[in-house]
């Protein structure tokens, strides 16, 4: 399932700039050439599904690391809440402060719930030419995920 109407395969990815739970940041345009992004949209920092799908990730990062790409995690959550869940769960990979849900609602990650936006689980794949390669909702598997870096 596309997770915007908007965003498909093949098409170019909207640039972003974000912070990490350290506040160094990320710019889309600095991996272009050089390394396939994946990013991980998820709901809240602590949660029992957003931990279990980055623990997921964590235990094959060496298989993401081989492909050369990049796993970003990306919400809305502090960067102290980032790095507390990165802490509590060795993560390997950084966690993009999302705030105000700017570059979510760009990938189609948030969708309305009552009168708020919230974070939709959702995982896209930029390849190094800056073109989205991958776009599933929820908890795919990491497998999928990985055949698009081959």
């Amino acid at each position: 399932m596309n997770p915007s109407p908007g965003l498909h395969v093949g098409d170019r990815a909207p640039q972003f700039t974000l912070p990490d739970q350290n506040g160094k940041k990320f710019r889309l345009s600095e991996a272009r050439g050089k390394h396939p992004v994946v990013l991980v949209f998820y709901p809240g920092d602590m949660t029992p599904g957003c931990t279990v799908q980055l623990c997921a990730l964590r235990d094959e990062m060496g298989k993401f690391h081989s492909r050369h790409a990049l796993v970003f995690g990306v919400n809305h959550g502090d960067a102290a809440s980032h790095e507390r869940f990165i802490k509590k769960h060795a993560l390997p990979f950084p966690l993009l402060v999302d705030k105000g849900k700017r570059v979510s609602e760009k990938y189609g990650a948030t969708r309305r719930f009552f009168k708020t936006n919230i974070i939709r689980r959702s995982v896209v794949v930029i390849d190094a030419d800056g073109r989205i390669a991958y776009l599933k909702r929820g908890m795919p598997k990491n497998s999928d995920i990985l055949k698009t870096l081959t």
